[in-house]
């Protein structure tokens, strides 16, 4: 009896606790370049994994791995961790693990040379995450918006140092 009735008082308690929780709200930020080089071009130019140094101009050091899936990269003096979590000849995709008493937002990027034509390509960089502990829609939007920002300018990187110029 004594079970059931703590059970009993539980209950509300979680109800409630659940219903002050953010739900996910989750932005995906898509964004592409042409690019006048073959995609396999492309890719030995930008695509390892620790190119980002050169083409988002911050630090990348490999913290552990081969650089296949599992790699980890520690970005911007340590303050950002990345690992590498899907991997193609032309592409890899990476996460941003939980960090303890940090809210969560499930952070995920790809990137990938895409072949056009055999001389042309693409590169795609898409971005998601979960934007629910911001503040109101003018934040959310604030916030693509400088991640938007801040991608396509290593995109046009990317393409400039692609295509030798």
């Amino acid at each position: 009896m004594k079970r059931l009735f703590a059970t009993l008082l539980a209950i509300p308690t979680f109800c409630v606790s659940a219903a002050v929780m953010a739900q996910p709200e989750y932005v995906t930020i898509e964004m592409e370049i042409d690019v006048a080089k073959p995609a396999a071009d492309v890719w030995a130019a930008v695509g390892e994994y620790c190119d980002i140094s050169e083409w988002l101009n911050l630090d990348c050091t490999i913290t552990s791995g081969d650089g296949g899936i599992g790699t980890v990269r520690v970005l911007a003096g340590g303050r950002v961790t990345e690992i590498l979590v899907a991997q193609t000849e032309l592409s890899y995709g990476y996460t941003q693990p939980a960090v303890e008493g940090s809210f969560y937002n499930l952070y995920h990027g790809f990137m990938e040379a895409r072949p056009v034509t055999a001389t042309t390509s693409k590169l795609l960089y898409t971005l998601m995450l979960d934007v629910s502990n911001m503040a109101d829609q003018a934040a959310k939007d604030a916030d693509a918006a400088r991640r938007r920002a801040t991608f396509e300018r290593a995109l046009a990187t990317m393409k400039g140092i692609a295509e030798g110029a």
